[in-house]
C-alpha cells in the first residue's frame, strides 16, 4: 500500500461562510469548482459539500448542534494541527500568495525559506477563515 491520501473532510464551524472561502481557495489549488457537490447526511446530522479533482477530494463538514459554538484551536487533542500543500515550484508558492491575500486569508507566514525544516523548505502559512490553519510548501531549489 502506498501513503495516498484520497479524501480530506473538515468540519468547519459556519458551512455558509467557509463555502465561500473554499470555493476560491481550492480553485488556486486547482480544483474545478464545477465539480463541488452538496449535501445533507441526515442519519449523521450534517451538511457536506465535496470539492473534487482527480488526485483528492476536499469537503467542508457542518459541525453537530452540540458543537456549533466551540472554538477552532488546532493545538486541541485530535485536532488538526495544519494541513500542507505541495507546490511544484516557488513561483507557485508566490502566486498562491498574491491570490490568498486577495481572498481574505490570514497570512501566517509569507512565502520564505524556512531553514529549521531544511535548506530548501520555501513555505507559507495562512488560515481560512475559521482560523484552521494552511501552508504551501515546495521543497525544490528553485
Amino acid at each position: 500500500m502506498k501513503p495516498i491520501i484520497d479524501h480530506i473532510q473538515i468540519t468547519v464551524k459556519d458551512i455558509n461562510v467557509a463555502e465561500k472561502f473554499y470555493d476560491q481557495f481550492l480553485q488556486i489549488l486547482g480544483f474545478n469548482i464545477k465539480n463541488k457537490v452538496k449535501a445533507f447526511i441526515e442519519e449523521n446530522d450534517f451538511h457536506v459539500i465535496e470539492y473534487t479533482h482527480e488526485l483528492l477530494a476536499f469537503a467542508i463538514t457542518s459541525p453537530r448542534e452540540a458543537f456549533k459554538n466551540d472554538s477552532i484551536n488546532r493545538r486541541k487533542p485530535g485536532a488538526l494541527h495544519h494541513l500542507a500543500f505541495k507546490a511544484s515550484s516557488r513561483s507557485e508558492v508566490d502566486n498562491a500568495y498574491l491570490k490568498l491575500r486577495e481572498i481574505g486569508a490570514e497570512i501566517v507566514s509569507r512565502p520564505q525559506i524556512h531553514k529549521e525544516y531544511s535548506e530548501n523548505y520555501y513555505a507559507l502559512y495562512f488560515k481560512d477563515t475559521e482560523n484552521i490553519k494552511y501552508e504551501i510548501v515546495c521543497t525544490n531549489k528553485e
